[in-house]
């Protein structure tokens, strides 16, 4: 059981944190003020964005945290990246470095012994490197054919030793060199999706209608000329509360549902004399097998449907679509 703070400390707890966050804000605006001048951001961009290869980044301990975060961003907004561990990269990973890639070390202090024993290699090679220190005279900013400033007033941490405020600021670099790499490559939701087919967004960009629709015997179809008893077998074994009415060619003429048949109860005496043709609803709502889920989800939405038909572009009857097929594809 968790013991509960007494009044003093959640006190003191509270101003700690606001302060912690305080001190990471008042970092980024430092850094925010620093690059309206500083033309290394723009330069590191160009760079990147003329690499033949892929963004390497590579750093240890918490840069190197910070460094996967940053490789993952840029993957994932159009950039090939990677994140290399720099002594695993002495030990024979730097064997994925080629030289049409562009290296982004990163290390607070510019010092780091691990990234100073590979880098050499990496220039030899002919690849670009890309430094992000908090201390511009440094080796690693000196080594490095641009530098980016992360340096920080002072770490959130109360000891002004962990790495608090600057690893913030590395990140957010990041986010921002990432987020102008995207906008220069024209990158859209589409490409987006492509990189995330598994999340909600691609669901959404790439689940297209006969990805999910219902075909072949699992159609409801009936003919124009089909009794309603004889149609309502077809809506029970199939489960969608519908029916398509379909001509002679296949072509949807029009759709009976559940709903038309609740309607009808008080005003037919013998169903087994109606006949599709005269008690279906004509020009049925229908979307084509190529056109995105989405859309399909929009059509149900503005008219307030929860079935559509999907024909082909000869107009023929390819397939049908119920919301629940959309909310099981998680579509919506």
């Amino acid at each position: 059981m968790l013991k509960a703070f007494d009044a003093n400390t959640a006190k003191r707890a509270l101003e700690l944190a606001r302060e912690a966050l305080q001190i990471e804000t008042d970092a980024l605006a430092a850094l925010h003020a620093r690059l309206a001048s500083d033309e290394s951001v723009g330069q590191a961009v160009s760079l990147l964005l003329n690499c033949k290869g892929r963004v390497v980044v590579s750093g240890i301990g918490k840069s190197g945290h910070i460094g996967r975060k940053i490789a993952a961003t840029l993957a994932s907004t159009g950039t090939p990246a990677l994140f290399v561990h720099p002594a695993e990269a002495a030990h024979g990973d730097l064997g994925m470095v080629t030289s049409d890639d562009a290296f982004i070390a990163i290390s607070y202090s510019g010092e780091s012994a691990e990234l100073m024993a590979i880098l050499p290699v990496v220039k030899r090679m002919g690849g670009v490197v890309i430094s992000m220190t908090g201390k511009p005279e440094s080796s690693l900013a000196q080594l490095a054919d641009v530098h980016l400033d992360v340096s920080v007033a002072k770490e959130a941490c109360p000891l002004n030793l962990a790495p608090t405020a600057s690893t913030t600021v590395t990140l957010a670099l990041g986010d921002a060199i990432a987020v102008a790499l995207l906008d220069l490559r024209g990158f859209k939701e589409e490409d987006f999706a492509r990189s995330h087919p598994g999340g909600a967004l691609g669901r959404r960009l790439l689940t297209h209608v006969r990805d999910i629709m219902r075909s072949g015997d699992a159609i409801p179809a009936v003919g124009l000329d089909t009794v309603l008893p004889d149609a309502l077998l077809e809506i029970t074994q199939k489960g969608m509360g519908m029916t398509a009415v379909v001509d002679p060619d296949g072509r949807p003429a029009g759709v009976f549902t559940d709903g038309d048949l609740r309607r009808m109860i008080d005003k037919v005496q013998d169903f087994s004399k109606v006949v599709m043709r005269d008690v279906m609803h004509a020009n049925p709502r229908s979307i084509g097998p190529d056109q995105l889920a989405v859309d399909a989800v929009a059509v149900m939405e503005q008219f307030r449907i929860n079935q559509m038909l999907v024909v082909d572009a000869a107009g023929k009857l390819v397939g049908a679509l119920h919301i629940h097929d959309l909310t099981r594809a998680k579509v919506i």
